[in-house]
């Protein structure tokens, strides 16, 4: 069965852009490519800190992550070569679709004082990057068992070729963009 998100967009989305936009091929519409999950841990933590956090994104996302490591030594910080600093997740085809859904059905209007995210947050090729300060937003967190906040970034890679058709599937995807004063 396919993803909710995914009927909505072939169904509704994509045909209400090909007459919008007036495109002259189907494969010139936009459309979400992958969602990268990032969070990044710091290295001067105990050493469980890592396992916590990549047990906490298998949870929120449903794909093991891959353990980030760092590549060189950096004394300042007291960094060292292969010492474990984050971990991401790479979601694709029906994973990213659900991932998409429950961030924006229930995840997001989880935060406190919520008024919407930011449209600025596109970096000019069509792909949009947001943070999220706590994971406790995401409901498969249970608080008992949590140890430490923890905040994570979550970039949307889309297909399209500016920021404006990006902005525009994603507020018809149901992203709550909020509105310019």
């Amino acid at each position: 069965m396919k993803p909710r998100l995914f009927e909505k967009y072939h169904n509704e989305v994509k045909p209400a852009l090909i007459a919008k936009r007036q495109y002259k091929n189907v494969h010139q519409v936009p459309r979400l490519e992958k969602i990268v999950v990032n969070m990044g841990v710091s290295a001067s933590l105990e050493k469980g800190a890592i396992d916590d956090a990549a047990k906490d994104m298998t949870m929120i996302t449903g794909r093991k992550p891959v353990i980030s490591k760092s590549r060189k030594s950096i004394a300042n910080f007291k960094l060292r070569e292969n010492q474990p600093i984050g971990c991401h997740v790479t979601l694709r085809r029906e994973a990213m679709y659900e991932f998409f859904d429950r961030l924006v059905a229930t995840a997001l209007p989880r935060i406190r004082d919520f008024r919407g995210i930011s449209p600025r947050s596109f970096d000019g090729r069509g792909n949009y990057s947001l943070g999220i300060s706590d994971q406790t937003v995401f409901p498969e967190i249970e608080l008992e068992k949590i140890k430490r906040q923890q905040g994570m970034d979550i970039t949307i890679v889309t297909s399209s070729e500016s920021d404006a058709e990006a902005l525009e599937l994603l507020k018809m995807m149901g992203m709550p963009f909020a509105e310019a004063k």
